[in-house]
């Protein structure tokens, strides 16, 4: 476990959450249940913005609202001031309706819709990250009609193949994000961009992956970024105000990965910030607006999922499995691309982990699986199973897959909880069916 102040075992040997048992958290609201530690990410912003402002100047961090999306994590994250991306229209709504600033919002997307262009358009997001050509020439359209002038920016691959799963991979040449450098395409495509009269071409955003511990990635990001900038200051005589480098860095999930405090985390910030200083030195750029979109490090191991252990089954000689009472349809990462996860005992942290066993949700999928071979002491029906490292593309990923009902989701701070989102009834299950 990666311990902290607000993640840690207490004096009764139980997890303890932002300062709430994890017993009582289930005698208050049951399980399957997602906890969310406030204060970390609260950390996690102002470290992150407080970083950018000290080793580059002018920028912004814009938190990955895909990682996980509801009306409190916008009214936290705009208490802290950073920034926000958006991927869809529901969660520029959501943004919206909880007060998020419009202008602090970069869209994203490989295939935005017509009515998420427009509106987009509508409520003044403050830059939207073109994908497509024909995407370029309908937001065009859609500017004109509304009189307006979009700032946007070009999502471009620099080839970069950092080393995580090839599903979050999503800077090497084969990608559905993004036109390739290497190939030539990223250059017509920012000179048909250029010629839009509705569009303001500010800049150039990349992304090279998701879970990446390597900081070296995101240095080559910043040259191959930069080297294009040259380019095309050089050929065309085209300058850009705005670089946006993406997020993407890894998080503790379980043994092998760094474990890092907030503090630490501040380095990929640095490294970045420093690279891209050097750069636009020694290339003789004008120094751009630098955009980071971390999410996952902002939220991920903020969040524990808590569970009671259900029915056991022991296949002698080959697994022992606990079944929980939640599954994929609250966590579909592993059955996904079998996302690593530490599960412990939460009521009896500081027993001996002498058995081993395989975590099966209660999905009626073989593939239903949260963690497999992971040590814990002896484990009975009832027990309270905490899963770590729960708080980005759990909440955002479930459905209600069996017609099983999504959990709520409670945020913890100092010692107190509360709902931020509430359990889902029945009634909510049916409530547009015909």
């Amino acid at each position: 476990m990666n311990e902290r102040q607000t993640l840690k075992i207490n004096n009764l040997g139980h997890l303890e959450i932002g300062g709430v048992d994890a017993k009582a958290l289930k005698e208050q609201y049951g399980t399957p249940l997602y906890v969310m530690d406030q204060a970390y990410i609260e950390d996690m912003c102002k470290i992150y913005a407080d970083t950018l402002k000290k080793e580059y100047g002018d920028g912004m961090i814009a938190y990955a609202s895909k990682a996980f999306s509801c009306l409190e994590i916008y009214r936290i994250i705009n208490k802290m001031g950073i920034g926000a991306d958006s991927v869809s229209a529901g969660e520029m709504f959501t943004a919206k309706t909880a007060g998020f600033p419009m202008e602090k919002i970069c869209l994203h997307g490989n295939n935005k819709s017509s009515f998420e262009l427009e509106y987009a358009v509508q409520n003044n997001v403050g830059y939207i990250v073109l994908d497509s050509y024909t995407e370029a020439s309908e937001l065009n359209e859609i500017c004109k009609k509304y009189n307006k002038v979009q700032k946007v920016l070009i999502r471009v691959n620099p080839g970069i193949e950092a080393h995580t799963h090839h599903f979050v991979q999503t800077a090497k040449v084969d990608s559905k994000f993004g036109y390739s450098i290497g190939s030539g395409e990223a250059e017509k495509v920012v000179c048909f961009v250029k010629k839009q009269e509705n569009l303001d071409l500010v800049g150039l955003h990349c992304h090279i992956g998701s879970q990446i511990f390597e900081y070296k990635s995101f240095e080559l990001a910043v040259e191959k970024m930069t080297d294009f900038y040259k380019k095309l200051s050089d050929l065309y005589g085209y300058s850009f105000d705005v670089i946006n480098i993406g997020g993407g860095f890894g998080v503790w999930y379980a043994d092998g990965d760094a474990k890092k405090s907030c503090n630490e985390y501040a380095e990929y910030i640095k490294i970045i910030s420093g690279a891209l200083k050097r750069c636009v030195a020694e290339k003789s750029l004008k120094k751009p607006y630098l955009i980071l979109e971390p999410g996952r490090s902002i939220v991920g191991e903020a969040g524990v999922t808590l569970y009671t252990a259900g029915r056991t089954k022991e296949i002698k000689g080959i697994k022992n499995y606990i079944a929980i009472d939640g599954g994929m349809f609250d966590n579909p990462r592993y059955a996904l691309y079998q996302a690593k996860y530490s599960v412990v005992s939460a009521l009896n942290m500081n027993a001996k982990k002498s058995n081993k066993y395989t975590i099966a949700g209660k999905c009626c999928e073989s593939g239903d699986i949260i963690a497999e071979d992971v040590m814990l002491p002896e484990i009975k029906e009832g027990d309270l199973i905490a899963v770590l490292s729960t708080g980005a593309y759990n909440y955002s990923m479930s459905s209600n897959y069996n017609r099983n009902l999504i959990p709520p989701v409670v945020m913890v701070k100092d010692g107190e909880s509360r709902y931020i989102v509430k359990p889902q009834t029945f009634e909510d299950l049916i409530r547009n069916d015909v």
